[in-house]
């Protein structure tokens, strides 16, 4: 009986051992358990947290980005401002001055293979208030007590009291106006033209108001063989080969190897033969010869054939072995 009471407490002894045993596993699981729960918390919170801030870094960077284009669209505006500027102060310069003053835009200025054109009523009344103006559809005529002018769209010239002037582009009809170079225009009236290629400016000074009549400005003499040379040479030319060949007389008259007459150039040996038979003096020239011949005279000068100092018909001469070909024009051909 003392074996079987000393057994039963020995026997609850080793159960609640057994229980206590099986129980600190499970609290063993249950504490792994609630720090992996925990530091999953924690994962969890770092990434939220590191979210958060690339999220915050992100809104900081898109507010300067977004800033970027406003910035961009107000820096051509600073820019364009001064650009700008400049351009409205040019359409207000005087870049054409009349004694001082500047010209109103009426005058229609401008400028074509560095030729400055204008047109030749209202600047012809800017250059004398004066002037009175006719238009027959074709010719434009200027008059005041001291200029007599007259011009015709198309011709190769504008006559100014007696005088031929050679407008190698001819006399045009630009919106509506006879326009003339501004050159021509200003040696009609008698006033003096300079340009300034700094500033850009024209300055014209008003002079005689009209130029020297061509009565008192040819050399008679200089004309009428000028002219019969012309028409003996090139009388079947267009106007402007009639004045290449006035040009080589010319070219020479002002050469020192040459006489400094048109006759002493003529009357050279073996140069030409119509004036040594006598037959140049008693040639007519025609009326567009004598033209050709003033133009000539005025300073007028074909640009194909400037300082032309021979020319000749012939496929093989002398000139052609030995000269430096210019140009051929007509029924001519030109040499240095």
């Amino acid at each position: 009986m003392i074996r079987k009471l000393v057994s039963l407490p020995l026997c609850v002894l080793a159960l609640l051992l057994l229980m206590g045993a099986s129980a600190a596993p499970q609290q063993s699981d249950a504490l792994l358990a609630e720090e992996e729960s925990a530091a999953l918390n924690e994962s969890a919170l770092e990434t939220e947290a590191q979210v958060s801030i690339e999220e915050e870094a992100e809104e900081e960077n898109e507010v300067p980005w977004g800033l970027r284009p406003i910035e961009v669209e107000e820096e051509p505006q600073i820019q364009e401002e001064p650009e700008e500027e400049p351009q409205e102060a040019a359409a207000v310069e005087p870049l054409l001055l009349v004694d001082g003053a500047a010209a109103p835009a009426t005058v229609g200025r401008f400028v074509e293979n560095g030729v400055t054109y204008v047109a030749l009523a209202p600047m012809a009344q800017v250059l004398d208030s004066t002037v009175t103006i006719n238009w027959d559809g074709t010719t434009a005529t200027v008059y005041s007590d001291k200029l007599n002018l007259t011009a015709r769209v198309g011709e190769l010239y504008l006559v100014a009291n007696g005088r031929y002037l050679y407008i190698p582009e001819g006399v045009r009809m630009v919106n509506n106006m006879v326009t003339v170079p501004l050159t021509t225009l200003a040696e009609a009236f008698g006033a003096t033209l300079t340009w300034n290629g700094t500033t850009g400016v024209t300055q014209i000074t008003r002079g005689t108001g009209g130029i020297v009549p061509g009565d008192a400005f040819y050399n008679q003499n200089d004309l009428f063989w000028l002219s019969r040379v012309i028409y003996a040479e090139s009388g079947n030319q267009s106007l402007e080969g009639q004045m290449a060949v006035g040009n080589v007389v010319m070219n020479r008259v002002a050469h020192p190897a040459y006489p400094n007459t048109v006759e002493g150039v003529l009357a050279q040996k073996n140069q030409f033969s119509t004036y040594k038979s006598g037959a140049l003096a008693n040639r007519t020239p025609t009326e567009k010869c004598v033209i050709a011949a003033k133009l000539v005279l005025d300073g007028g000068e074909v640009a194909e054939t400037d300082g032309a100092l021979y020319f000749d018909s012939a496929r093989s001469s002398w000139a052609s072995r030995n000269r430096q070909y210019a140009a051929t024009l007509g029924g001519h051909t030109f040499y240095y």
